[in-house]
């Protein structure tokens, strides 16, 4: 299962040949070759028209179910796309998951440089503002973390955390994009935008 869950996670941000699967996983061969067979007849996994291995049709049945089951899923959909049409920049909103950080709501900016972030997608907890606010470091006095090409050469982003009734951190709001544009301080830019927003996600988790 643990093995499994590696090969759907790295075709999250696109399609891979059984060779790149290989190297992007460490997993032997032939045990990956076993595993995206199966994946495959489950429908996790499908061949794409050139062959490549990308994920299947049953993770979207999956994901529609656990957005039913799961409201905050919904909220934060809601005041990321508030915050992106505010901001004009690209909006995720992450989870920690075992070492990292999963994307569970991402939204393109409408510009057509822009940072794109695919849903799924995991990312380490070391590294972003995103990482930063779900590991618990310190946010500045107004409530916010800001990174600069921290993670990726040229990309600027600012995050807060979103926090339950008892103080635990839950997620983490976040907007980036190019730096020429989120400039070298994110932060002064976008920072109480993102803050309000995680505000009323911590108040949505804590009614």
């Amino acid at each position: 299962m643990d093995k499994a869950f590696v090969v759907l996670n790295c075709l999250v941000t696109r399609p891979l040949s059984l060779a790149e699967v290989v190297e992007a996983t460490k997993i032997p061969r032939a045990t990956c070759h076993r595993l995206l067979a199966a994946l495959e007849h489950h429908g996790a996994v499908r061949r794409n028209n050139e062959g490549l291995y990308c994920l299947g049709p049953t993770l979207s049945g999956l994901g529609r179910g656990a957005a039913v089951q799961f409201p905050f899923l919904e909220r934060a959909r809601e005041v990321a796309t508030e915050l992106r049409d505010r901001t004009g920049e690209s909006v995720q909103v992450f989870v920690a998951e075992t070492d990292g950080r999963r994307c569970i709501v991402s939204l393109e900016s409408p510009n057509g440089l822009r940072w794109i972030v695919p849903e799924g997608a995991l990312f380490p907890l070391n590294r972003g503002s995103a990482g930063r606010a779900l590991s618990g470091a310190k946010p500045s006095p107004q409530g916010w973390i800001e990174s600069v090409e921290e993670r990726v050469k040229g990309v600027a982003s600012v995050s807060a955390p979103v926090v339950d009734a008892h103080g635990a951190v839950i997620a983490a709001l976040s907007v980036s994009g190019p730096l020429e544009r989120m400039s070298n301080s994110p932060g002064a830019k976008f920072g109480g935008l993102v803050v309000r927003g995680a505000r009323t996600l911590s108040e949505f988790l804590s009614a």
